[in-house]
């Protein structure tokens, strides 16, 4: 009996006679899932920015024990930036990835999570940043490109896709500008400039008339409708510019044809909470009830989901450069990718 047997079998009897099974890689499915429903919590506990989707699993860890109550996961996810804003609380599966033409955004999120019955979320870091506009124009010169949101060219388009708002939506109160999330210009036949925005509800009732929103405080949040708009303003060479005040109306046909705006509308946070305490009497079925209203206009609904609380304690999403990565500790790492862009020259 050779020696190398003997030990052998010495290890087994300390383990109880069962080989440990080897640590699960990229391609497990218990990891992945674990990774899907641990990005999932993410971006329920985010309260700015946009939904991200799981590009891939870069890399893991793994340990069991008694004491842990289970599994215990240490993931790197690589992830990419969505079109669906944080507001509107959709799961990440029924987002669309930003293309090549909607200047995309990607990154990573450093993530611990355990597992026993649920996977249960500890801690994140998301690192993101903007595709290279290089890398971009090689792909599709024609593409949109980035702007900087402090341009006053930006500010002016979206404040005048929110006063176009403001006056063909059938909601009962002005909406005032909150947050611009995103800019980007094309040439088309003229400067075109495209935002994405969010905004809230005022006080100020439009049986009021004609209203400067500047003196219009918004509602508090738990009771004020939030949106999140895209909007677009298109410049020809023979067309002046337009610089009215917030609130002011411009017939002219010229300027409103070259305004456009298309906005989701979502229900007041305590309408969410609302929403828990029945789907909690009704034996904690939430669905995905639909509570917003349908507008004409391009003016189209959304959908909250349960509002876990409290939001944004569990990590931090910061913009970062892409960083000097290392080889994966773990076998069969990292996953397959499940998005390129067509960009071959960038490692997504």
């Amino acid at each position: 009996m050779s020696v190398y047997f003997v030990v052998l079998c010495l290890a087994l009897l300390q383990r109880g006679g069962v080989a440990m099974p080897d640590p699960p890689g990229c391609n497990n499915p218990e990891a992945e899932r674990v990774a899907e429903e641990a990005l999932e919590q993410i971006n329920q506990d985010r309260t700015d920015g946009y939904i991200l989707s799981l590009n891939r699993l870069y890399d893991l860890t793994h340990t069991h024990g008694k004491e842990m109550g289970g599994s215990f996961y240490k993931l790197t996810i690589d992830v990419m930036e969505t079109k669906c804003h944080i507001a509107s609380r959709k799961p990440w599966k029924q987002c669309e990835v930003r293309d090549i033409g909607d200047v995309p955004v990607y990154g990573e999120c450093e993530v611990s999570a355990s597992v026993d019955s649920q996977v249960k979320l500890h801690s994140y870091s998301c690192a993101l940043r903007e595709v290279p506009a290089t890398a971009v124009v090689d792909v599709c010169p024609d593409c949109p490109t980035a702007d900087n949101l402090n341009e006053p060219v930006v500010k002016e388009t979206a404040n005048l896709s929110l006063r176009r708002f403001n006056e063909e939506s059938r909601l009962a109160n002005y909406f005032t500008l909150e947050n611009i999330t995103r800019a980007s210009s094309q040439w088309v036949v003229g400067p075109s400039y495209f935002v994405e925005f969010t905004i809230l509800e005022t006080v100020c009732s439009k049986t009021t008339g004609d209203t400067d929103l500047s003196s219009c405080p918004p509602k508090d949040s738990q009771f004020a409708h939030r949106g999140f708009c895209l909007g677009s303003h298109v410049t020809h060479d023979d067309q002046f510019e337009i610089r009215l005040p917030v609130g002011k109306k411009d017939d002219s046909f010229q300027s409103r044809n070259s305004v456009d705006v298309k906005c989701q509308i979502y229900e007041p946070l305590a309408a969410a909470v609302e929403e828990q305490a029945h789907a909690k009497a009704d034996g904690g079925h939430t669905g995905h009830r639909d509570h917003t209203h349908e507008h004409t206009h391009s003016v189209t609904s959304g959908a909250h989901l349960t509002v876990p609380k409290p939001r944004g304690t569990l990590g931090t999403v910061v913009d970062q450069p892409a960083p000097l990565r290392t080889a994966p500790a773990s076998r069969s790492c990292p996953g397959p990718n499940k998005h390129r862009l067509g960009l071959g020259s960038l490692k997504l």
